[in-house]
Parts: C-alpha cells; structure tokens; sequence
C-alpha cells in the first residue's frame, strides 16, 4: 500500500489488478474480479511508482489467460451439457477434439465428465472426472485442450468462460494508451464512514443487479468544486474499490466507466487516491465479461484526464 510520503521515507506502493477475490470483503462475490496481483514497488518518485504500475498492469493483459483471451460466454443448462467441435455438441467450441465431454449442472453442483483424457485435461491432469469449482466459490476449476479452456462462472446462474491462449486480440495488443502522469491527480481527500449495512445496488453489463457493501464515502476538491465518490468494500478489505464514470466516459475514455482502487484504507478520516491507476474494465479488451458498470451516485461532473484511455482489441 503507499504510503503518506515525506523526504525521508520511499514510496510504497502495491499494485492492485482486478484484485478483489472471494475472502477479500466483498459480500457479492459475482462483483469480484478473477484474480489478485499485488506487486510492492519503493521509489520514493511518483512518476517512477506509475510507470510500475502501468508495466504490471500490461504485464497481466499479456498473459495467456488473461482478459484478451476471453472468447465466449455459453450459459449451462440444468443436467448435461455436452461440449466439444463436433456441431451436435449443446456447446461448441472452435478447438479441442470432437467430444470434450460434459459439464453436468444438477441442484447447483457442478461436475465434468472427460470423455478424451488423453487430449482435454482438468488442472492440467488427465483425470476422467471431476467436481467443478465456480469463480464466486474460489478457485475455477480449468477445463483445457490445447490452447482452448473452459471454467465456470455464477452470474445469477452458471455458464462456462472461454478463453484461447492464442486470441487474436491478444496476438495483436500492442499496450494501452494513457494519460500522462500527473501527480495532482493523487488526491487525499476526506473520507467519511458509511454507516453499518449500507449497501449499494450494482448493475453489471447484462443487466443483472445485486448489492455490495459500501463503506464509505470519498470526497475531494477540484476545479473549484467538490467531487464524491462512494467506495465499495468492508472491514475486512485492504482497499476500496470505486467504480466510476467521469466527462471524459465515452469521449476518450471507455464508455461504460473506469474502475480503481484506493491506496489503503482510510485513516482518520483521510483517504488518498490516484486517479492515473484508473484503469478499464475487462469488458474494454473483449465482448463476454459481464462488468458492473458505475451507479449513477459515481458518475461526477468532472473532466478526469488521468489513467488509462479507451482501448477496442484488434480483432482482425
């Protein structure tokens, strides 16, 4: 986490990417981001801490399971779902043999049945059956043949995600474009307690809706005005998570709101945060994420020239 910064004492700041992860706080685990990455860089430069991140964060969308590699959300059916290329499969898929096998949904349990364990493994072992782990309830389970896996997802009901190792998006990714860095935009604002339960209704790219815990609420000066924003998390986060809409949304940056992290959590009653760690959300570098998109309560009338800018993957 960084911290408060004078002469004598270096920058400490860790890189938050999609980190919240069943455990972490939040109470609606369909708002968590798949995986956490924490990196602690000391530079006692705020240019050089932001560099960091942007290089860390790059360094995630460059992996092979990463957002770039998400080709296909196919909602699951109650009992079998048979999977595979052959076109009488209820699922297709563009890679991997025939017949994969099936991914049988019955009272909410989840289990595959492998029927090719010489070419589709489960956690990379060539096992002919196995229970099947949701993200909501930790770590999927990861269903692969060649450079094509499957795991599941709870978005109010299951589905399987679909990624490629060798997706064209990210084939063709060549980074992110930015704002340049500007250290007026790490703010330390006030920060004021939301009262015990308040919880806020989030709508995700679907349509669906489900709440999460706000803990409070973060408000700062700028352009002669003062800006609010409410973050979400509880007593057991280690960072708040705000997402948000601004006068640049759609114009230069993505159109359904950026999201970012707090550095730490309040501290009497101050919170700071750095708006050039804003970044996108996954539904930015592919058409299957189901992003929570920002409550209208996020969306400020303020020009936020600071992070990450509006990114379409190329495709072609």
């Amino acid at each position: 986490m960084t911290r408060k910064v004078n002469r004598f004492s270096p920058w400490y700041v860790s890189v938050w990417l999609f980190t919240l992860m069943p455990g972490d706080g939040l109470l609606n685990s369909s708002l968590m981001a798949d995986e956490r990455v924490v990196v602690t860089i000391q530079t006692e430069n705020h240019q050089q801490a932001i560099e960091a991140w942007r290089a860390s964060r790059h360094e995630r969308l460059m992996q092979p399971d990463g957002w770039l590699t998400l080709v296909g959300l196919e909602w699951l059916e109650e009992g079998e779902n048979r999977i595979g290329t052959a076109m009488d499969n209820d699922i297709q898929l563009s890679g991997g043999p025939a017949y994969w096998g099936s991914v049988v949904l019955q009272n909410d349990k989840l289990h595959f049945n492998n029927h090719e364990t010489d070419k589709v493994k489960i956690n990379d072992e060539p096992l002919p059956y196995a229970e099947l782990v949701a993200d909501t309830e930790g770590v999927p389970t990861i269903v692969s043949s060649g450079t094509l896996s499957i795991n599941v997802i709870f978005r109010e009901s299951y589905a399987l995600r679909i990624k490629d190792s060798q997706a064209k998006a990210l084939h063709n990714f060549k980074g992110v474009d930015n704002f340049p860095i500007n250290e007026s935009w790490r703010i330390d604002g006030r920060f004021i307690r939301a009262e015990q339960g308040t919880v806020l209704e989030i709508t995700n790219v679907l349509g669906q809706v489900s709440e999460s815990p706000v803990f409070g609420t973060f408000e700062f000066d700028r352009d002669g005005r003062t800006h609010s924003l409410l973050g979400l998390g509880d007593d057991e986060s280690e960072s708040l998570w705000f997402i948000f809409a601004d006068r640049t949304t759609g114009r230069g940056t993505y159109g359904a709101g950026r999201y970012l992290y707090s550095d730490g959590m309040p501290a009497n009653g101050r919170l700071t945060v750095d708006f050039n760690k804003a970044y996108n959300p996954p539904c930015a570098f592919n058409s299957y994420s189901t992003c929570p998109v920002p409550p209208q309560r996020n969306r400020m009338n303020l020009l936020v020239e600071a992070g990450e800018k509006d990114f379409h993957p190329d495709l072609h």
